[in-house]
Protein backbone atom coordinates (compact mmCIF):
# COMPACT_ATOMS: atom_id res chain seq x y z
CA UNK A 1 0.00 0.00 0.00
CA UNK A 2 2.86 2.26 0.88
CA UNK A 3 5.07 1.76 -2.46
CA UNK A 4 1.34 2.44 -4.57
CA UNK A 5 1.25 6.01 -2.15
CA UNK A 6 4.78 7.22 -3.13
CA UNK A 7 3.95 6.70 -6.75
CA UNK A 8 2.28 9.53 -6.65
CA UNK A 9 5.03 11.68 -5.87
CA UNK A 10 7.72 9.61 -7.22
CA UNK A 11 6.94 10.30 -10.93
CA UNK A 12 6.41 14.04 -11.02
CA UNK A 13 9.94 14.13 -9.27
CA UNK A 14 11.49 11.73 -11.90
CA UNK A 15 10.05 14.13 -14.58
CA UNK A 16 11.26 17.19 -12.94
CA UNK A 17 14.71 15.96 -12.73
CA UNK A 18 14.70 14.83 -16.25
CA UNK A 19 13.90 18.52 -17.53
CA UNK A 20 16.37 20.13 -14.71
CA UNK A 21 18.91 17.71 -16.47
CA UNK A 22 17.69 18.27 -20.08
CA UNK A 23 17.50 22.24 -19.12
CA UNK A 24 21.27 22.29 -17.40
CA UNK A 25 22.17 20.20 -20.75
CA UNK A 26 20.87 23.29 -22.91
CA UNK A 27 22.10 26.18 -21.14
CA UNK A 28 25.39 24.76 -19.34
CA UNK A 29 27.69 25.57 -22.22
CA UNK A 30 26.69 29.32 -22.64
CA UNK A 31 26.87 30.39 -18.97
CA UNK A 32 30.65 30.44 -19.30
CA UNK A 33 30.13 33.07 -22.19
CA UNK A 34 27.67 35.19 -20.22
CA UNK A 35 30.43 36.71 -17.84
CA UNK A 36 33.16 37.12 -20.52
CA UNK A 37 30.49 39.08 -23.04
CA UNK A 38 30.02 41.23 -19.55
CA UNK A 39 33.11 41.89 -19.11
CA UNK A 40 34.11 42.83 -23.11
CA UNK A 41 31.46 44.86 -23.06
CA UNK A 42 32.51 47.10 -19.97
CA UNK A 43 35.98 47.04 -20.98
CA UNK A 44 35.66 47.31 -24.36
CA UNK A 45 38.73 44.86 -24.90
CA UNK A 46 38.10 41.77 -26.74
CA UNK A 47 42.33 41.07 -26.08
CA UNK A 48 42.63 37.59 -24.51
CA UNK A 49 39.46 36.52 -26.34
CA UNK A 50 40.43 33.78 -29.04
CA UNK A 51 37.85 34.26 -31.97
CA UNK A 52 39.44 30.65 -33.08
CA UNK A 53 37.49 29.18 -30.48
CA UNK A 54 34.20 30.66 -31.60
CA UNK A 55 35.39 29.09 -34.94
CA UNK A 56 35.91 25.48 -34.02
CA UNK A 57 32.18 25.50 -31.88
CA UNK A 58 30.57 27.05 -34.86
CA UNK A 59 32.09 24.33 -36.74
CA UNK A 60 31.16 21.64 -34.87
CA UNK A 61 27.33 22.64 -33.50
CA UNK A 62 26.67 22.93 -37.50
CA UNK A 63 27.97 19.04 -37.82
CA UNK A 64 26.32 18.06 -34.58
CA UNK A 65 23.03 19.86 -36.94
CA UNK A 66 23.71 18.33 -39.66
CA UNK A 67 24.37 14.74 -38.39
CA UNK A 68 20.62 15.13 -36.37
CA UNK A 69 18.97 15.24 -39.83
CA UNK A 70 20.87 11.54 -41.35
CA UNK A 71 20.21 10.32 -37.62
CA UNK A 72 18.06 11.61 -34.64
CA UNK A 73 19.43 12.22 -31.95
CA UNK A 74 18.12 13.52 -28.28
CA UNK A 75 16.57 17.10 -28.82
CA UNK A 76 18.26 18.86 -25.77
CA UNK A 77 21.32 17.69 -28.11
CA UNK A 78 19.76 19.70 -31.01
CA UNK A 79 18.73 22.42 -28.84
CA UNK A 80 21.89 22.96 -27.53
CA UNK A 81 23.70 23.34 -30.63
CA UNK A 82 21.33 26.05 -31.86
CA UNK A 83 21.82 27.61 -28.66
CA UNK A 84 25.59 27.67 -29.10
CA UNK A 85 25.34 28.77 -32.63
CA UNK A 86 23.16 31.88 -31.33
CA UNK A 87 26.23 32.44 -28.67
CA UNK A 88 28.80 32.13 -30.49
CA UNK A 89 27.96 34.33 -33.10
CA UNK A 90 26.77 37.09 -30.56
CA UNK A 91 30.32 36.70 -29.08
CA UNK A 92 32.11 36.82 -32.69
CA UNK A 93 29.72 40.10 -33.39
CA UNK A 94 30.79 41.54 -30.08
CA UNK A 95 34.64 41.10 -30.46
CA UNK A 96 34.32 42.47 -33.98
CA UNK A 97 32.49 45.49 -32.48
CA UNK A 98 35.17 46.05 -30.60
CA UNK A 99 38.29 45.26 -32.24
CA UNK A 100 37.08 47.54 -34.69
CA UNK A 101 36.45 50.48 -32.74
CA UNK A 102 39.78 50.11 -30.47
CA UNK A 103 41.62 50.25 -34.02
CA UNK A 104 39.86 53.23 -35.26
CA UNK A 105 40.83 55.35 -31.96
CA UNK A 106 44.21 53.74 -32.38
CA UNK A 107 44.15 55.39 -35.65
CA UNK A 108 42.56 58.36 -34.84
CA UNK A 109 45.10 59.05 -31.64
CA UNK A 110 47.99 58.58 -33.95
CA UNK A 111 46.06 61.03 -36.57
CA UNK A 112 45.97 63.68 -34.35
CA UNK A 113 48.99 63.42 -32.44
CA UNK A 114 50.92 63.45 -35.84
CA UNK A 115 48.64 66.78 -36.64
CA UNK A 116 49.36 68.37 -32.81
CA UNK A 117 53.76 67.36 -32.96
CA UNK A 118 52.87 65.93 -29.99
CA UNK A 119 54.68 61.83 -29.47
CA UNK A 120 52.81 59.58 -31.78
CA UNK A 121 51.10 57.00 -30.50
CA UNK A 122 52.26 54.00 -32.12
CA UNK A 123 49.47 51.36 -33.18
CA UNK A 124 50.69 47.83 -31.92
CA UNK A 125 52.42 45.45 -34.86
CA UNK A 126 50.39 43.45 -37.04
CA UNK A 127 50.23 39.57 -36.07
CA UNK A 128 51.08 37.08 -38.64
CA UNK A 129 48.86 34.14 -38.86
CA UNK A 130 50.61 32.26 -35.68
CA UNK A 131 49.73 34.87 -33.57
CA UNK A 132 53.25 35.95 -33.39
CA UNK A 133 54.68 39.35 -33.53
CA UNK A 134 57.65 39.07 -36.86
CA UNK A 135 59.06 42.50 -37.36
CA UNK A 136 62.91 40.74 -37.35
CA UNK A 137 63.44 38.86 -40.53
CA UNK A 138 64.99 36.12 -38.75
CA UNK A 139 61.17 35.35 -37.40
CA UNK A 140 59.80 36.03 -40.70
CA UNK A 141 61.87 33.47 -42.63
CA UNK A 142 60.82 31.15 -39.97
CA UNK A 143 57.91 31.42 -40.19
CA UNK A 144 58.03 30.94 -44.55
CA UNK A 145 59.55 27.52 -43.28
CA UNK A 146 57.37 26.72 -40.98
CA UNK A 147 54.34 27.42 -44.19
CA UNK A 148 56.53 25.62 -46.61
CA UNK A 149 57.53 22.03 -43.97
CA UNK A 150 53.38 22.17 -43.04
CA UNK A 151 52.23 22.34 -46.98
CA UNK A 152 55.20 19.31 -47.47
CA UNK A 153 53.70 17.45 -44.65
CA UNK A 154 49.92 17.91 -45.96
CA UNK A 155 50.81 16.87 -49.37
CA UNK A 156 52.93 13.80 -48.35
CA UNK A 157 49.95 12.27 -46.90
CA UNK A 158 48.00 11.63 -50.13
Amino acid sequence: MEAGGLEWLLVPMQQLVSWGAAGAMVFGGVVPYIPQYRDIRRTQNAEGFSTYVCLVLLVANILRILFWFGRRFESPLLWQSIIMIITMLLMLKLCTEVRVSNELNIKRRSFAAADSKDEEIKAPPKRSYLGMYCTNPFCMKLSSQLHISRFATFCNRF
